[in-house]
């Protein structure tokens, strides 16, 4: 998501208790079966931010496997806007940070790539 007034970018941090504990990830999350990208991340963003949220362009697509050969696909969207309050109902902390500290946080394996490239103004 990224924040119109400032372009500020919200990353958030995963729960201790959370496979991967305490890496900073974007919001979002698994595409339950009959969904779509789009309406997988409405879901999420509504389910862990408490926001309705309009999905803008695909920005980035990412395959990615971890060294225990677990594999991940991820699409990113920009997100611009969206109605309701931003809440933190599941993660330690959510923050909205400049894009150029984004490599300052320690992120996802699967997201490091593409945190380069926002934080150098190539995505987003």
């Amino acid at each position: 998501m990224v924040r119109s007034t400032d372009s500020h970018i919200l990353i958030c941090q995963r729960a201790p208790d959370h496979p991967l504990a305490l890496k900073w990830e974007f919001p979002g999350g698994k595409i339950e079966p009959g969904e779509d990208p789009v309406q997988a991340l409405r879901r999420e963003l509504e389910e862990e931010l408490g926001i309705q949220a309009v999905i803008g362009d695909q920005v980035a697509q990412v395959l990615h496997t971890y060294r225990n050969g677990n594999a991940v696909e991820l699409t990113f969207f920009r997100v611009t806007e969206f109605s309701g309050e931003l809440l933190n109902k599941i993660f330690a902390d959510i923050q909205w940070v400049p894009r150029t500290t984004l490599p300052d946080y320690d992120f996802l394996e699967a997201d490091v790539d593409l945190v380069k490239e926002i934080a150098g103004g190539k995505v987003i």
